[in-house]
Protein backbone atom coordinates (compact mmCIF):
# COMPACT_ATOMS: atom_id res chain seq x y z
CA UNK A 1 0.00 0.00 0.00
CA UNK A 2 1.36 3.54 -0.64
CA UNK A 3 0.95 6.24 1.93
CA UNK A 4 1.03 9.12 2.63
CA UNK A 5 3.30 11.56 3.97
CA UNK A 6 1.08 12.76 6.58
CA UNK A 7 -1.11 11.07 9.47
CA UNK A 8 -5.14 11.08 7.92
CA UNK A 9 -7.50 13.42 9.41
CA UNK A 10 -9.55 10.97 11.90
CA UNK A 11 -12.47 13.18 11.78
CA UNK A 12 -14.38 15.29 9.34
CA UNK A 13 -15.46 15.31 6.02
CA UNK A 14 -12.08 14.45 4.41
CA UNK A 15 -11.45 11.31 6.94
CA UNK A 16 -10.80 8.25 5.14
CA UNK A 17 -12.24 5.07 5.34
CA UNK A 18 -10.73 2.59 8.58
CA UNK A 19 -9.69 0.34 5.52
CA UNK A 20 -7.65 3.20 3.93
CA UNK A 21 -5.78 4.61 7.21
CA UNK A 22 -2.53 2.45 8.12
CA UNK A 23 -2.91 1.24 11.92
CA UNK A 24 0.34 1.61 12.89
CA UNK A 25 1.32 4.80 11.34
CA UNK A 26 -1.70 6.77 10.72
CA UNK A 27 -1.01 7.66 7.70
CA UNK A 28 -3.79 7.44 4.71
CA UNK A 29 -3.99 5.17 1.46
CA UNK A 30 -2.67 7.22 -1.88
CA UNK A 31 -5.12 7.37 -4.67
CA UNK A 32 -4.37 5.39 -7.25
CA UNK A 33 -3.57 8.58 -9.43
CA UNK A 34 -1.04 10.46 -7.17
CA UNK A 35 0.70 6.90 -6.22
CA UNK A 36 1.29 6.05 -10.37
CA UNK A 37 2.73 9.53 -10.65
CA UNK A 38 4.76 9.06 -7.41
CA UNK A 39 6.34 5.46 -9.07
CA UNK A 40 6.45 7.25 -12.18
CA UNK A 41 8.93 10.13 -11.20
CA UNK A 42 10.78 7.56 -9.13
CA UNK A 43 11.55 5.20 -11.69
CA UNK A 44 11.94 7.62 -14.38
CA UNK A 45 15.90 7.19 -14.26
CA UNK A 46 15.31 3.50 -14.15
CA UNK A 47 13.56 3.88 -17.74
CA UNK A 48 15.63 3.51 -21.22
CA UNK A 49 12.72 6.09 -22.35
CA UNK A 50 13.17 8.44 -19.10
CA UNK A 51 9.64 8.38 -18.68
CA UNK A 52 9.42 6.32 -15.79
CA UNK A 53 6.97 3.27 -15.10
CA UNK A 54 3.25 3.07 -14.47
CA UNK A 55 1.68 0.71 -11.60
CA UNK A 56 0.26 -1.62 -14.11
CA UNK A 57 3.71 -2.37 -15.67
CA UNK A 58 4.68 -3.30 -12.23
CA UNK A 59 2.05 -5.45 -11.92
CA UNK A 60 2.70 -7.46 -15.04
CA UNK A 61 5.93 -7.66 -14.05
CA UNK A 62 5.35 -8.87 -11.05
CA UNK A 63 3.47 -11.71 -12.24
CA UNK A 64 6.12 -12.94 -15.38
CA UNK A 65 8.52 -13.13 -12.28
CA UNK A 66 6.32 -15.52 -10.42
CA UNK A 67 5.57 -17.51 -13.50
CA UNK A 68 9.34 -17.81 -14.13
CA UNK A 69 9.66 -18.88 -10.57
CA UNK A 70 7.13 -22.05 -11.74
CA UNK A 71 3.91 -20.45 -10.38
CA UNK A 72 0.74 -22.46 -11.62
CA UNK A 73 -1.45 -20.62 -13.65
CA UNK A 74 -4.01 -21.04 -10.65
CA UNK A 75 -1.72 -18.98 -8.98
CA UNK A 76 -1.40 -16.26 -10.96
CA UNK A 77 -4.21 -15.73 -11.63
CA UNK A 78 -5.74 -15.73 -8.02
CA UNK A 79 -2.48 -12.94 -7.72
CA UNK A 80 -3.56 -11.18 -10.61
CA UNK A 81 -7.23 -11.10 -10.38
CA UNK A 82 -7.70 -11.84 -13.68
CA UNK A 83 -10.76 -13.36 -14.10
CA UNK A 84 -9.49 -15.61 -17.05
CA UNK A 85 -6.94 -17.61 -17.40
CA UNK A 86 -6.13 -16.75 -21.02
CA UNK A 87 -5.82 -13.18 -20.13
CA UNK A 88 -2.95 -13.92 -18.20
CA UNK A 89 -1.22 -14.97 -21.61
CA UNK A 90 -0.49 -11.64 -22.91
CA UNK A 91 1.40 -9.64 -19.78
CA UNK A 92 3.04 -13.62 -18.70
CA UNK A 93 5.60 -13.80 -21.19
CA UNK A 94 8.08 -17.32 -20.30
CA UNK A 95 11.38 -17.49 -21.43
CA UNK A 96 13.36 -20.31 -23.20
CA UNK A 97 14.62 -22.24 -20.27
CA UNK A 98 11.14 -21.77 -18.33
CA UNK A 99 9.68 -23.14 -21.54
CA UNK A 100 12.19 -25.71 -21.71
CA UNK A 101 11.72 -26.95 -18.18
CA UNK A 102 8.04 -27.24 -18.55
CA UNK A 103 7.82 -29.45 -21.79
CA UNK A 104 10.25 -31.60 -20.35
CA UNK A 105 8.38 -32.40 -17.70
CA UNK A 106 5.52 -32.91 -19.34
CA UNK A 107 7.23 -35.27 -21.49
CA UNK A 108 5.83 -38.35 -20.60
CA UNK A 109 9.26 -40.61 -21.72
CA UNK A 110 11.55 -38.35 -19.48
CA UNK A 111 9.11 -39.62 -16.33
CA UNK A 112 9.55 -42.86 -16.10
CA UNK A 113 11.98 -44.32 -14.40
CA UNK A 114 14.56 -46.85 -16.10
CA UNK A 115 13.80 -50.67 -15.06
Amino acid sequence: MFLADRRAPTSGPRAPAAADVDPVTGRGRLSYPRAEYLFKIATATLDPHRQGWTLHQLRHSASQHLAQAGRTAPELQAKSRHQHLASLGRYVRLGEETSARITAEADSAQRRRPR
